[in-house]
């Protein structure tokens, strides 16, 4: 099974809550390989367009084309873990500095 390196931006089949239905989304994997190796599952952060939004936890994404998103982004605190299964591909990778941004956002969300 893939490990996914940390800061990968991967697309993902994301169930509704009320299991109604799916929905491909993008998120961004938060989990080290480790973690991944260890559990079979991967832990990720949402990833929104809605960039006016900003939440505590939520952080903006300046490289987001090179990061394979197709519109402006952020990375959400709303975190989930997955089982790999559900991830169907990778898009891209985050910046050194969007992903050092986003550890800054979590890190406060969470109290860390």
């Amino acid at each position: 099974m893939i490990v996914y390196e940390r800061g990968s931006v991967v697309l993902v089949t994301f169930v509704f809550s009320d299991e109604s239905g799916r929905k491909l989304r993008p998120a961004l994997v938060s989990s080290s390989a480790a973690f991944q190796r260890g559990r079979k599952e991967c832990s990720i952060a949402a990833i929104t367009s809605n960039v006016k939004r900003r939440l505590i936890g939520d952080c903006v994404v300046a490289d987001w084309t090179d990061a394979g998103l197709l519109f402006p982004s952020t990375v959400t605190g709303i975190l989930r873990t997955v089982d790999r299964t559900m991830i169907v591909r990778r898009l891209g990778v985050l910046s050194k500095e969007d992903l050092a941004g986003v550890d800054r956002q979590l890190r406060r969300s969470l109290g860390l």
